[in-house]
């Protein structure tokens, strides 16, 4: 089954800005530029069921296209750092597409997350790297940011791969009020029904 999660895509000139921040760091296995996403709830390995029951609900939401811009990074781990990430500003939208996913979630009887939402894309994963390699990492690309963009659609996500960082498959997306949806990326391949007996 899966690793399933719902994520927003990071567009083409986001994620140029984003590459720019690749290297020049020992032990970072670097994220491909065409997985970076900002995950929303991480729902993990459910039977085929559940995972429907999940889209069903994610069906039923309904928000409005919002700006998000990426700024600032930063590392999780301390002194045994294990990635290092782009920040994303605080968004009132963001944040409450967020709670109507959790709450989804929850309902539905979906282990919750214990870490407190802090959204991000993650640059890469490390592996023995430094602290003091990560701080001055961070130090030199501290300014980072980049120019806003319109967040019009929210996905769920899959991933096959135990280690993690991709490949990502989006298995179906959900259009936000007020995008102009024609010309859009259609997700993944079709799944048929029930959605995820594949």
């Amino acid at each position: 089954m899966p690793r399933l999660f719902t994520a927003l895509e990071i567009p083409r000139d986001a994620a140029l800005s984003l590459s720019l921040l690749r290297g020049g760091l020992p032990g970072a296995r670097w994220i491909d530029v065409e997985n970076y996403h900002i995950t929303l709830r991480f729902i993990g390995d459910v039977e085929g069921h559940v995972a429907d029951e999940i889209a069903d609900a994610l069906d039923r939401i309904r928000r409005h296209s919002f700006m998000l811009t990426l700024s600032g990074v930063g590392a999780f781990g301390g002194k045994k750092p294990h990635a290092v990430w782009a920040g994303v500003t605080a968004s009132p939208d963001l944040c409450a597409l967020q709670g109507e996913i959790d709450r989804i979630c929850q309902r539905l009887g979906v282990i919750a997350d214990p870490r407190k939402f802090m959204p991000h894309v993650t640059l890469a994963r490390l592996r023995n790297t430094s602290p003091l390699d990560v701080a001055q990492y961070l130090s030199g690309r501290g300014n980072f940011s980049a120019m806003p963009f319109r967040v019009s659609r929210f996905v769920l996500m899959s991933s096959r791969e135990s280690v993690g960082g991709g490949p990502y498959v989006i298995e179906e997306a959900w259009p936000l009020a007020g995008t102009d949806m024609r010309g859009r990326v259609s997700p993944g391949p079709a799944l048929d029904m029930p959605r995820f007996m594949r």
